[in-house]
Formats: C-alpha cells, sequence, structure tokens
C-alpha cells in the first residue's frame, strides 16, 4: 500500500526547485536531447575560463600628456605686438608702437584671426610656437616685431565625468588634471567598489574601459586625457542567476572575474537539507567553436546551450568549481538530493494518511 501510495502521489508532481540531476542529463544531446553536458575538469577550465580583461588600445596608451600650456579650443589669448616704428606702426595709430589684442577667443576650429597675419592655427600650439608663427607672419610687413602670446589656461580644454563619480561634472584640463586618476580625484573618487568598477573613456568614435582596481594597480592604465574625452564610471553591469537547491536571485558581480565556489558563496552557500553537491551546474550558451574544441564534433554550427558539471564531493571538483569562471548571463543551478524527493513523497503519504484517519474518525 505504501509502494502504490508513493507511486500514486509522485504521479501527482510534488513541489520542488526544478529538474533533477537525471532529468538534465537524460536531456544530453548524446540521449536525443539538445543540450551538451560537460564535466568540468582542468582541461576545460583552461578551455573555457578566460578572465575578463579591460585596458586601452595603443591609441590611449601612446597619447602623452596635454602639456600645461597647451592651447585648446574655447580658450581666450591676449595678444601683444611691439614693432620697431615710430609714425606709421601697422597695428596702432601713429605713434603707438605698442598694440593689444585682448580676449582673442580660439574657434572650435581650433583658428584665430589676426589683423595682416591671417586666419593662424592656435589649438595644439604651445604659446611660444603660436608666438613664432605670428612673428613670420608679420616681419615681412612691418620691421623686426616682437610678439607677445599670453593664454588664460583652462577655459577651453574640459573633460567630462559620469557615473557613480563622487561629483558628475565637466572639468578643465589643467595642469593639476591631465591624466585619467588625477580627473577621478577631482571629480571626488567613485563611490562604488573598485573591484567592480569599470571606468570607460570615450575619445571620438573610440572607447577603451578598464577596471578600476587595474588603474589603481597598474600605472601605465593611467593614461593623458585630451580635450572633450568623456569618462563614464559606472558599476559592473554583469549579472549571473542563481537557482535550485541555493540563494534564488539574479546576482550582480562583485569582481571582476568571479569563480563558481565564489558565486556560491556569493547567494549564501548550498542549503544543506536539499541540495546535492555532485549535481552543481552552470547552463551558458556557447559559440561552435568553442563546443568544437570541449567536444571535438567538427558537426556543430552555431550557438549551443551548455551544461557545465561540478561535482563539488570530490576534493578535485572543489579546484574545478575554484578555477572555473561564471560569465555573464550564466545560470548557476543546484539540483536537489535525491532523498529530498523521497523525503516529500513520504511526508505527503503521512498526511494523506492522516487526513484519512481524522476523516474516519469524524464519520464514527
Amino acid at each position: 500500500m505504501i509502494l502504490m501510495l508513493a507511486s500514486s502521489v509522485a504521479a501527482c508532481g510534488l513541489p520542488r526547485s526544478g529538474p533533477n540531476m537525471r532529468e538534465i542529463m537524460a536531456g544530453s544531446v548524446e540521449n536525443g536531447g539538445d543540450s551538451f553536458i560537460v564535466t568540468v575538469t582542468p582541461q576545460v577550465n583552461r578551455l573555457v575560463s578566460v578572465p575578463a580583461r579591460y585596458g586601452f588600445s595603443s591609441a590611449f596608451q601612446n597619447a602623452g600628456e596635454v602639456g600645461p600650456d597647451t592651447i585648446s579650443s574655447g580658450d581666450q589669448l591676449t595678444l601683444t605686438v611691439f614693432e620697431n616704428v615710430r609714425d606709421d606702426p601697422l597695428l596702432g595709430n601713429s605713434g603707438q608702437r605698442v598694440s593689444a589684442l585682448n580676449e582673442v577667443q580660439v574657434g572650435g576650429d581650433g583658428f584665430i584671426f589676426v589683423p595682416y597675419a591671417g586666419r593662424i592655427r592656435a589649438a595644439g600650439q604651445t604659446p611660444e610656437a603660436l608666438r613664432q608663427t605670428i612673428t613670420r607672419s608679420l616681419e615681412n610687413q612691418t620691421p623686426d616685431p616682437q610678439v607677445l602670446v599670453q593664454r588664460k589656461a583652462g577655459d577651453g580644454a574640459t573633460v567630462s565625468v559620469s557615473g557613480t563619480a563622487g561629483t558628475a561634472g565637466v572639468f578643465p584640463l589643467g595642469q593639476p588634471s591631465r591624466t585619467l586618476l588625477r580627473v577621478l580625484s577631482l571629480a571626488g573618487g567613485v563611490t562604488s567598489e573598485p573591484s567592480a568598477t569599470v571606468v570607460r573613456v570615450t575619445r571620438g568614435g573610440q572607447t577603451g574601459q578598464v577596471w578600476l582596481q587595474d588603474l589603481y594597480d597598474n600605472p601605465n592604465l593611467d593614461i593623458a586625457l585630451r580635450n572633450g574625452d568623456v569618462i563614464t564610471v559606472e558599476r559592473d553591469r554583469r549579472r549571473f542567476m542563481s537557482l535550485g537547491a541555493t540563494g534564488q536571485s539574479v546576482v550582480p558581480f562583485e569582481r571582476a572575474n568571479m569563480s563558481a565556489l565564489e558565486a556560491i558563496a556569493q547567494v549564501g552557500g548550498l542549503q544543506t537539507n536539499l541540495a546535492n553537491p555532485s549535481g552543481v551546474f552552470v547552463f551558458r550558451d556557447e559559440p561552435a567553436s568553442t563546443v568544437r574544441s570541449l567536444t571535438g564534433r567538427a558537426d556543430v554550427a552555431g550557438p549551443q546551450r551548455v551544461a557545465y558539471v561540478l561535482n563539488l564531493t570530490q576534493p578535485s571538483g572543489m579546484f574545478e568549481a575554484r578555477d572555473f569562471l561564471i560569465k555573464d548571463g550564466d545560470t548557476l543551478y543546484v539540483t536537489e538530493a535525491p532523498f529530498v524527493q523521497w523525503t516529500k513523497t513520504i511526508q505527503a503519504i503521512l498526511g494523506t494518511t492522516s487526513a484519512a484517519n481524522n476523516i474516519t474518525q469524524v464519520g464514527n
């Protein structure tokens, strides 16, 4: 009678958190299913556990710091011209040997206009280089001109900071703020954890990004900035899903590279009264090239569903889980231990028997 009741209760479908290990294995490609079941080994880890690395291209890294006196579009200049004549100066009135051009703004195209010298490119030059350029343009029209160029620093060259920085805004690209870390310091630092924070720099049509912790650890990543750079600071947007006999939620990454063991710990570990430590799965869509390397099959084309199996009951399985890296969009699923379903069945039977006895007693 107990066996008959167990079969009938099981057929009714007892509540559970998802498929058991046997059912997942039955859905493998080898058994006519649509998923590849791959047991995690050191060889598998070498193929699929590639750390997520960000960095800046050579175009960003090879750009030297902008000099403190480099002129940029939007800067204001004061030009003073000393002429070696008394009666008929080129720029001033009769008897006026010194002529001043105040608040000459560098246009968006980087040029300024100087009378009798024409349009001259100022952006990208230092005041000294611009002085020489203007002098050469005027010396054929007035004898021995002496030119003085003064720049109001910081008015033109700026960078913008947004996201989880302490203070978002537009900051002048002056002498104290010509590199990425200096600008972040001016912006009040970063409010999120460095290990889970991405710093992105957009310059023209190019974008580079780096982990904030790597930026702290590696001075070579502290790139020189340019006028118009856009700096975005944000928390890592990657997520993985945790289901089954463990904490069930959508979980953000807490560090640049998270192992399966760390992911399990982050969601509270395995539920000791439910979990099957030999049936820990990571579900992921893999490109065909990866699946061909994993399985040795040449007939695989297009993205494939892969279920990676981790057995935490073995010492080697703990090491493999430590080395197996979780990726964005993964599903971490822990199956229930076989006895759990049996316990639920027994409880359902006992509950049914108890209810029947109560009805009998009421009838009597």
